[in-house]
């Protein structure tokens, strides 16, 4: 009895396993026919354009967290645009994806490049301008069709570029630049805002050298001459093709406003001085005054010493009462003579004033 039911044990723990190991083998077979169906058609895509990308390629994206949608697409696009690159393959194109680049970017770039026929462009260049963070793209569509660029730009605080010629006169100028994306130096060569800041440094300058503002109405190119000499599109990521001037107009009179501005600051210079030197004079007035009138102190201080030197005289008989009577007569005549003399003066006067 318990021999047959160990033997009926076994066979059941026997019969368990088999199941388990059946349901493994039918959620592998499951999973990879869901993983298959998935990428089917993007290996059916790759295979019936010549992309050259297995299944097991797209197996190996999924794990590596690939697109390998977005990689089989640019690979038949670039197939099909006839970029037969060794550099382009599947692998260089994963590793583009994972360093952060933007793969079907690139390859648009490629092919616009090839189309143009004037740009050589590989993928190792187009895919570091990527990195570097510019839109290469739209580097090779400028390369191909040149940019115009505003100086100054639209928004900008100001709406034109001031400069003073030799003569005082002020102009006002509008410029436009027309560039071509520099490939060779667009990672590390300066941007827009930098083309824009020595165009406007350029065109001040030529303005300013000029003796007279009128030559340069009558010929404005002959800015652009002079900025185009100075190859402001050095260490650059454009190349200058021309430089027009758009539209100039004449501002202000800066000479004779300094001029006007020299004057009122001398005339307050001597306004000032004037004003010093009229307080300085008030200054002695007063301090005359004070000796004046410290005079005049004096002056009654010594009077008032006459009566009592006449009383000294008298008590010593040095003045008698007939000097003293002289000495009344003497002042009485030099008053009488004195209000005569006042009287023809205001007649006198009276008779011009007739």
């Amino acid at each position: 009895m318990n021999t047959w039911y160990l033997l009926a044990q076994q066979d059941n723990t026997q019969a368990v396993v088999v199941i388990v190991i059946a349901l493994v083998i039918i959620v592998f077979i499951l999973g990879m026919f869901a993983v298959v169906a998935n990428f089917f058609w993007l290996w059916a895509q790759s295979f019936t354009t010549g992309a050259g990308i297995g299944l097991l390629d797209l197996i190996g994206m999924w794990f590596r967290r690939v697109d390998a949608r977005a990689i089989v697409r640019s690979k038949i696009m670039a197939v099909q645009a006839g970029l037969g690159n060794s550099e382009l393959t599947s692998q260089a194109l994963e590793a583009h994806f994972l360093a952060g680049g933007n793969v079907p970017q690139v390859i648009r770039a490629l092919v616009a490049a090839r189309k143009s026929k004037i740009i050589t462009l590989g993928f190792r260049e187009a895919a570091a301008i990527d990195l570097a963070g510019r839109d290469v793209l739209e580097a090779v569509q400028t390369s191909v069709y040149p940019k115009v660029i505003d100086c100054p730009p639209k928004g900008a605080a100001r709406s034109s570029l001031d400069a003073v010629a030799k003569d005082g006169i002020q102009l006002k100028v509008k410029a436009r630049v027309t560039v071509r994306a520099n490939l060779a130096q667009l990672i590390g060569g300066a941007t827009e805002e930098t083309i824009i800041a020595r165009v406007g440094e350029g065109i001040v300058s030529a303005i300013g050298s000029a003796d007279d503002h009128k030559v340069v109405l009558e010929n404005p190119d002959m800015i652009s001459k002079a900025v185009l000499a100075r190859r402001l599109d050095a260490q650059t990521a454009f190349e200058i093709v021309s430089i027009d001037i758009a539209d100039i107009d004449v501002g202000e009179n800066i000479g004779a406003r300094l001029q006007a501005d020299r004057a009122e600051a001398d005339m307050r210079v001597a306004r000032a001085r004037a004003e010093s030197r009229r307080a300085a004079a008030v200054a002695a007035e007063q301090e005359m005054t004070a000796k004046i009138e410290e005079s005049r102190a004096k002056l009654v201080e010594a009077e008032a010493d006459v009566p009592r030197a006449m009383a000294e005289a008298f008590e010593n008989g040095g003045l008698t009462i007939m000097d003293y009577y002289r000495l009344k007569n003497v002042d009485a005549d030099t008053k009488m003579r004195t209000s005569i003399a006042d009287v023809g003066e205001r007649d006198k006067t009276v008779v011009e004033a007739r």
